[in-house]
């Protein structure tokens, strides 16, 4: 079955670039604000978006997303909102494939088999679960493959050739290569040896190699789209959303502020290959 994520990183491929993935976090700075930046992704030049589930330890998220957490749960953000999120989406946009991203803990509370049918009735793609083992892999990842939902890996610079198999067995989509060890935020190091591990991730795999983590500009976006298939940006989207508020609250300068940036990644993307 060909999935909407399988779809664009082919249409991409079509086009000689990589993808651009965007990450934002559901409910961030509130909940009609967050739904605006959202459905203004596409247009901005969001090949695939990231939907954060806000989670109160988000363990590998620098400070810029657990803040965006943060504003988020105390903006009253629930796992039926984020879900509401995609459903309002959905009716606008049918093609934007879209990643719910974030812990298992809500999703445990939620309940694993409601959420499964849910996200897949609201139209999301697929699940990247951070905390979640491949050794876990019955606990979310098979179930949410048999209903249809793709199942992102994360892979890092720690990942030896060992390891990687055992990582890529249930992985679809795409890989989700972390350029660095750290949290969200950090800076890339050395661009030169990103481009060497994707070539090593994609000896044991297929599927396309989206890389995350340290890219902030749109020369950093077409630098490393030499290499992978698709570029996942985050913090830098969610660090515009803060410096856009004023005392907490949404101004009119927010949405704009992300999808200017969004804008500018877009182009970078663009002349990754050119």
């Amino acid at each position: 079955m060909t999935t909407r994520i399988d779809a664009r990183f082919a249409a991409c491929k079509a086009e000689n670039r990589p993808a651009l993935v965007t990450y934002v976090m559901a409910g961030d700075p509130d909940l009609g604000t967050g739904q605006a930046i959202f459905n203004a992704l596409p247009q901005a030049g969001a090949d695939v978006i990231e939907l954060g589930m806000p989670f109160s330890d988000p363990m590998a998220d620098g400070v810029a997303i657990q803040l965006a957490a943060q504003r988020a749960l105390a903006a009253g953000q629930t796992m039926l909102g984020v879900l509401g999120m995609v459903e309002e989406f959905r009716r606008k946009d049918e093609t934007t494939p879209i990643v719910l991203m974030g812990y298992y803990n809500p999703i445990y509370s939620f309940g694993v088999d409601r959420f499964i049918a849910a996200a897949k009735e609201a139209g999301v793609d697929g699940l990247i679960v951070v905390d979640l083992p491949a050794e876990e892999d019955d606990e979310l990842c098979i179930p949410a493959l048999k209903a249809g939902l793709n199942f992102i890996r994360l892979t890092t610079p720690t990942t030896d050739d060992k390891r990687l198999p055992v990582v890529l067995a249930n992985t679809s989509g795409f890989v989700y290569y972390v350029s660095m060890n750290g949290v969200t935020g950090s800076v890339i190091k050395s661009r030169g040896a990103v481009g060497e591990a994707v070539d090593r991730i994609k000896a044991h795999t297929s599927l396309p190699v989206a890389v995350g983590f340290g890219i902030k500009t749109a020369e950093d976006a077409a630098d490393i789209g030499k290499h992978a298939d698709g570029i996942v940006v985050g913090s830098v989207l969610v660090d515009a959303v803060a410096k856009s508020l004023d005392n907490g609250k949404a101004t009119d300068k927010t949405v704009a502020a992300v999808r200017d940036i969004v804008a500018d990644l877009a182009g970078g993307v663009k002349r990754a290959r050119g």
